[in-house]
């Protein structure tokens, strides 16, 4: 299945993997599309971010143990039904790979309703409106997941167009050293990149730009001296992290 064209499935699946719900063959396929397509790699990495902040913001509440028994049933009837598929799989042999890939389609489907299910007994439970935070999670109108020549993800970026600002996430390990800053650029086609702004080594940042800021195929980001350069001149440094700005629908 094309997640890409399924932008609604696709981010039932992001959520059900940061929520854990996602698992066996399916969280397996998951990541490795994510490996292999920047769109699936970034909601990933933005469901991810989304729900450890929301629990960094939160009390603990100690749930009432009627929620530890819906979690027991969810359980209950997610293994029950896959006892149920294998015992229709070797009563009934696969005849096709058009049959593998629906049965492939249900395990996602499978994960992502769990993951809805969840969310609505993490609501109950911990008492925390989840419905409530995600309406009003910053919208995301553009997306970039900036890796390294190895492919290795190092920066997640978002741009938030009510408040206008990008929202910058360390996800690697790569730290400049204290005399030495990472500069963003924007790469437009066919011109000069324009900086966008210097990061401090905080592991998120916010800088204001509006939309026509960062209306570019791709971003980059370089290494520059302490406090950054002009930006008429481009980098100076060496560019250790790019990648394409996908545009998501709201």
């Amino acid at each position: 299945m094309n997640l890409l064209a399924h932008p609604e499935l696709l981010e039932l699946l992001a959520a059900s993997h940061a929520l854990g719900t996602l698992r066996g063959g399916a969280r397996r396929r998951f990541e490795t599309l994510a490996r292999e397509q920047a769109p699936v790699r970034a909601a990933a990495l933005v469901w991810q971010g989304r729900l450890a902040g929301m629990t960094e913001l939160q009390q603990p509440v100690a749930p009432d143990p009627a929620v530890w028994t819906r979690i027991r049933n969810l359980i209950d009837a997610e293994q029950a039904q896959q006892a149920l598929a294998r015992q229709r799989d070797n009563a009934v042999p696969i005849a096709s790979a058009s049959t593998g890939g629906w049965l492939r389609s249900l395990a996602l489907w499978r994960g992502a309703a769990a993951a809805g299910a969840l969310v609505a007994v993490l609501a109950v439970g911990v008492g925390l409106n989840l419905r409530e935070q995600l309406i009003n999670a910053p919208a995301v109108q553009y997306v970039a997941v900036l890796s390294d020549d190895k492919a290795a993800a190092s920066m997640l970026v978002t741009f938030d167009p009510k408040k206008k600002q990008l929202v910058l996430q360390r996800v690697g390990n790569f730290r400049e050293g204290t005399d030495k800053s990472l500069q963003l650029w924007a790469l437009p086609p066919g011109g000069a990149p324009r900086s966008l702004g210097v990061l401090d080594n905080a592991p998120a940042l916010r800088l204001a730009a509006s939309e026509s800021d960062v209306r570019v195929p791709a971003l980059a980001i370089s290494l520059e001296p302490k406090g950054g350069v002009p930006s008429a001149g481009g980098p100076t440094g060496p560019v250790l992290f790019h990648g394409p700005l996908i545009e998501k629908t709201l």
